[in-house]
């Protein structure tokens, strides 16, 4: 068990662990909503799996002529998915989401239902020519190898259509969290906890949504059924203060760590309702938490999909910046955590009393 992060009780931060270590590839999502069924069943007035795979929780208001809010965490992550096993047990593969094959590289995965343990190969530096040492992979050219015959493969559930991902384990020191699918599963643990209270004047609907990283399917799935009056996005987006292949750290990244919940005010697909941008800031400030403006430019969450929706839906996202997205390890604060979980709260709080008039 990790050690305890200071603002986190040991029953969250293992919560946090398993959310980021289920394997829960786009398309293939039912390890983690077993996961958050059961979370949840205790929290919700409403549970459902719709017909797309997204798990929807609603909250009621204790109050009556409630505001329907809708909050988007998705459940997927990237990986890959089998394409053939060759007659020696030995995997090929393709990507599923934004992922590239050096993330891959001599890595250990889980691969299958159960799911099982292997190693993408990577030739030893011993027995590699220079154009191999300087040739960029790509997927056609990567192996899983399990250490089984093809007949034990098969035995082990695993064949083309299975999917796989890092086999990665979740760790937190001096305030760090570190894992696979940070992106988008601390977006999934902070609107677990928005559920565990009522708030005044708002119908709080929880999407857990399928197919983020392959173009959010499934929130468009669940705006759609849902109808709100306004939808969040909580994600967990790229912070790029980092340094770059000439060694200088960015000057003016989009996000940075430690820098408080990232407010988008438009990204790649998406602008974000100007009220709801003034009404984050302005909650931010009245609550005395740190924040940043999400800079604009390529990306995208749930919002693109929710704001499509029927109609059209006033839509912002709200992010926990982090590092390293789509890899093996990421890496986020605590206290960025939990500075956008009192964002969110507190944003939910102000619709409570009504969405200004455009």
């Amino acid at each position: 068990m990790p050690d305890l992060p200071s603002g986190l009780s040991e029953s969250r931060l293992a919560l946090i662990q398993r959310l980021s270590e289920a394997a829960a590839v786009s398309g293939d999502e039912g390890h983690i909503r077993a996961i958050l069924r059961a979370e949840l069943e205790p929290l919700a007035d409403e549970l459902e799996t719709d017909p797309m795979g997204n798990l929807l929780a609603v909250r009621r208001s204790q109050g009556s002529a409630a505001v329907r809010i809708m909050l988007a965490a998705h459940m997927d992550e990237v990986g890959f998915i089998v394409t053939r096993v060759d007659a020696d047990g030995i995997l090929s593969l393709a990507p599923i989401g934004g992922v590239k094959a050096e993330q891959f590289v001599g890595k250990r995965v889980w691969v299958g239902p159960r799911p099982s343990l292997g190693v993408v190969g990577v030739k030893p530096i011993h027995l590699a020519d220079k154009s191999s040492i300087t040739a960029r992979p790509s997927f056609s050219s990567l192996r899983v190898d399990l250490g089984v015959s093809a007949e034990e493969v098969l035995e082990m559930g695993i064949r083309p259509g299975v999917y796989g991902t890092f086999a990665t384990t979740f760790r937190s020191n001096f305030g760090r969290l570190r894992g696979k699918a940070l992106d988008d599963r601390l977006g999934v643990a902070i609107l677990i906890e928005l559920l565990r209270r009522p708030i005044s004047g708002v119908d709080l609907l929880a999407a857990f949504t399928v197919q983020e990283e392959i173009g959010s399917r499934g929130a468009s799935v669940a705006a759609y059924g849902l109808a709100p009056d306004a939808g969040l996005a909580i994600d967990c987006t790229p912070a790029r203060d980092v340094p770059g292949p000439d060694g200088a750290v960015n000057p003016d990244p989009n996000t940075r760590l430690g820098g408080g919940p990232a407010i988008y005010v438009a990204d790649g697909s998406t602008v974000s309702d100007p009220r709801l941008v003034r009404m984050a800031i302005d909650t931010a400030e009245r609550l005395d938490l740190p924040y940043q403006i999400r800079q604009p430019g390529a990306g995208g969450t749930d919002a693109r999909a929710i704001q499509r929706s029927r109609a059209g839906v006033p839509v912002i996202s709200i992010s926990v910046p982090g590092r390293y997205a789509h890899s093996p390890n990421g890496l986020a604060l605590v206290t960025d955590l939990l500075a956008t979980e009192a964002l969110l709260r507190g944003l939910l709080a102000s619709l409570g009393q009504g969405l200004p008039s455009l």
